[in-house]
């Protein structure tokens, strides 16, 4: 995610950090840099200009040149503009209506948006323990409808039955009478989409939002199409109104200029961003964790909230005992290794760690991927229950015929040996109270293996 305005600004302010106390003339440049790498990532003009101005301001201050660590405050600085030009607060789906509360999806055609309307009903469902109803009023698309119904099928969530010949204002009506009738929460309008934005489409987005009085109007945008979706949220904003954004294919965003200018372009917040393919793939928008990121900081709270909703409870009892033991055995990795892929795999975890995100593009430029995960659970898997148990008695024979089952080299069985003895010496320390733990920045003891050397 932003990761190539995440490495331009780390450049600009590794620079700074070497040259310790800083003149006026240090900041300018440096600033000239950022402003650079910000309309690069296509941020707009308008909101970059803004964005300099008030960094600059604070920036040649008299509590940056004096500070002890000028380079660092400057850091700072920009963090705390950053979260301020993405929105400052997290702000979440409103329910605070009437129910059934009616929340239309708007947007241009291809932008995600059935999908995104499947993936917020499904969260409304499972996390606000919502009835939702869904209901497609897209009448042009082929099977746009019938779309919407399986994916409504997937998550367990009801959708409008389908009526042919129906205009989407009148859809629209039935959906919401239906609603109210079965004691429905929620009811979620997928409007049609077009290629770009004419008259035809706006008026219908403005007839059914009359009809239906919607409590949230939410404009989906594809992230990756950078100042174009800014463009689509300007003019939905300001022909329709909308109150929020949801962002999608933020997970393959480099650049990260539809979200650093969606807040100061449409005054409205980005409100959710699809991160991935699945109908698990969407999170709330959270400024402050985004801008961390990209300033190389890492999201901890992030990696911890999805280690809470993916880790069984049960699961995490049973290492807590293994570990007051002393115990990790080549069962207890596995799970460590499925757990790794559940919350997204190795590369991903090394983005939400400060000070790893230099690991995780060294592992990409060395096209070291999940398949590392995939081959070592692999290894895993072709060794005897008594084996997994006991890593003690894996000789040579026994290595040979596990690289064999496992389609791999008795070197890799080493080296998977030698990351089970390290982290087997970490759960030791960690069940004595934690002495020799790793330290922010650092990987956990065998780990280190899966990096380039």
């Amino acid at each position: 995610m932003f990761d190539s305005l995440s490495d331009k600004l780390g450049g600009i302010f590794d620079k700074l950090k070497r040259r310790g106390s800083l003149s006026e003339n240090d900041v300018n440049e440096a600033m000239r840099e950022v402003r650079i790498a910000l309309l690069e990532a296509d941020v707009a003009l308008p909101v970059v200009k803004d964005f300099i101005a008030k960094v600059k301001t604070r920036a040649i201050g008299q509590e940056v040149m004096k500070s002890v660590s000028p380079a660092q405050m400057v850091v700072k600085i920009v963090n705390d503009h950053l979260v301020e030009m993405l929105g400052s607060d997290t702000v979440g789906i409103s329910l605070a209506a009437v129910a059934p509360v009616p929340i239309l999806m708007v947007g241009l055609q291809g932008s995600g948006k059935t999908t995104s309307a499947a993936k917020i009903a499904k969260r409304l469902k499972e996390k606000e323990n919502k009835k939702v109803l869904m209901a497609s009023l897209d009448i042009y698309r082929p099977a746009a409808m019938e779309q919407l119904r399986i994916l409504g099928e997937q998550i367990d969530v009801k959708t409008l039955p389908i009526v042919q010949g129906q205009m989407p204002v009148d859809i629209a009506k039935r959906a919401m009478t239906a609603a109210k009738l079965q004691g429905f929460d929620v009811v979620l309008l997928d409007t049609a989409g077009r290629l770009h934005i004419d008259q035809t489409l706006m008026a219908e987005v403005v007839g059914v939002r009359n009809a239906t009085n919607p409590h949230e109007i939410l404009l989906v945008v594809d992230s990756l199409t950078g100042q174009d979706a800014v463009n689509v949220a300007q003019q939905f904003s300001d022909k329709v109104g909308i109150t929020g954004v949801v962002l999608t294919r933020m997970d393959g965003d480099g650049r990260g200029g539809a979200a650093l200018s969606m807040r100061a372009v449409t005054g409205q917040p980005i409100k959710l961003v699809g991160v991935g393919e699945k109908l698990d793939d969407m999170e709330e928008f959270h400024p402050e964790r985004v801008a961390s990121r990209i300033l190389g900081m890492g999201d901890v709270v992030s990696l911890v909230e999805k280690a809470a909703e993916t880790i069984e409870a049960a699961d995490a009892e049973e290492m807590i005992k293994k570990m007051k033991k002393g115990q990790f055995d080549f069962d207890d990795l596995r799970s460590q290794l499925r757990q790794m892929k559940k919350l997204g795999g190795m590369s991903s975890i090394l983005g939400m760690i400060p000070g790893l995100g230099k690991m995780q593009k060294q592992m990409a430029s060395a096209n070291i991927n999940d398949n590392v995960l995939k081959r070592q659970e692999a290894i895993i898997n072709s060794m005897t229950p008594k084996e997994r148990a006991m890593p003690q008695l894996l000789n040579a024979s026994r290595k040979k015929r596990i690289a064999a089952g496992s389609g791999t080299s008795v070197q890799d069985i080493n080296k998977l040996i030698k990351m089970q003895k390290q982290m087997a010496g970490m759960m030791k320390k960690m069940g004595k109270g934690g002495r020799g733990m790793p330290l922010p920045g650092q990987l956990p003891p065998g780990m280190e293996g899966l990096l380039p050397k």
